[in-house]
């Protein structure tokens, strides 16, 4: 079986896709809607990784939720089927009820493809009340945070 998206590294967290005929228009692109697709089962792949557990079931288990409250891209090239891509997530910004997730999505050869802002905003499980970022989160997107920050220093 070959996967079209997994982790190629956590530091800085990286996913790989595969463009799949399925995901592109009859010109041969990528519908622009899909590439919101990409960057939300991105962020769910990091969630994973920071929380050490599916994020879903984390969420249940600590009663938020994590709606999306703005969703930006600046699209700088576009992609075809077959193509190969890299989505790096880093942790741009934490507020009080939200923050910012930055992702780069690259060619292999390193062009940019992509640069999405996602953020979403904090929620009780079950309601659309808006909550301070849980501790448990926020001190895994910290955690994440400092060993980039880190990494770059090195």
């Amino acid at each position: 079986m070959i996967s079209t998206e997994y982790v190629v590294r956590t530091q800085p967290f990286t996913i790989r896709r595969t463009v799949k005929w399925g995901d592109c228009d009859p010109a041969g692109v990528v519908y622009t809607v899909v590439f919101g697709e990409y960057v939300i089962s991105a962020a769910e792949l990091f969630y994973r990784h920071i929380l050490g557990e599916g994020p879903q079931h984390a969420k249940d288990r600590h009663g938020f939720g994590t709606p999306t409250r703005a969703l930006a891209f600046d699209f700088q090239s576009s992609l075809r089927p077959d193509d190969e891509f890299d989505i790096e997530v880093s942790v741009e910004e934490i507020r009080s009820r939200t923050y910012t997730l930055l992702m780069h999505g690259r060619t292999l050869a390193g062009a940019t493809v992509f640069i999405a802002r996602l953020t979403p905003i904090c929620v009780v499980r079950g309601e659309r009340r808006a909550i301070p970022v849980p501790p448990v989160l926020k001190q895994a997107l910290l955690a994440y945070q400092g060993a980039r920050s880190g990494a770059h220093h090195s």
